[in-house]
């Protein structure tokens, strides 16, 4: 990796939190001319230091190394397609739709649902994500906090965090419900 993008991340990041040079080399205990180099790519830190910036964004140290794209990662073809399988494989499947799924701060899935089939027996919910899920074929209920709603094809549902949450197929015919995450950011 090169120092140039290695700079470009870590300045992103500080700008993200707000702080200037100055105020971000004082919280992280480095000098102001060491991460002004740092950001210019003129300078190629020790892991001491690259620890000391991580601890001071709050990221975990390996999230200064993803910013490299491979074009070809950006696009997910369908034959390539990770599936994921939840308690009964039978009845729910998940593709990841994501490109590049490890190095975005988005998860795209596409779960299809059996007839008469539900994503789990008891509830889910997510700590720190938000969802978003579109009935994109057929009709399906979701059940958040014990409630049933119906959803019919096209429409969406906000789940926010700690909703506890499922999805329940009570139709003849398989669903697609599309699925948008925003993952914790550290």
């Amino acid at each position: 990796m090169s120092c140039h993008r290695l700079g470009q991340t870590v300045m992103s990041y500080r700008k993200k939190k707000g702080m200037t040079i100055r105020e971000f080399a004082d919280y992280a205990g480095i000098s102001t001319s060491l991460i002004s180099q740092i950001e210019r790519g003129q300078a190629n830190p020790s892991l001491n230091v690259l620890e000391l910036i991580a601890r001071a964004l709050n990221v975990p140290l390996y999230t200064l190394f993803i910013n490299e794209i491979d074009p070809q990662a950006l696009i997910s073809k369908k034959r390539d397609r990770q599936k994921v399988y939840r308690e009964n494989s039978d009845h729910i499947v998940y593709d990841i739709l994501t490109p590049d799924f490890l190095k975005a701060h988005i998860e795209l899935l596409m779960m299809d649902l059996n007839a008469h089939a539900s994503t789990t027996e008891g509830h889910y919910s997510h700590t720190n994500k938000e969802e978003i899920a579109v009935v994109m074929k057929g009709e399906a209920y979701v059940e958040l906090e014990g409630v049933e709603y119906f959803l019919d094809e096209g429409d969406v549902v906000r789940i926010p965090p700690n909703v506890n949450h499922r999805f329940i197929n009570k139709g003849n015919q398989a669903n697609h419900i599309l699925f948008v995450l925003t993952p914790a950011l550290f």
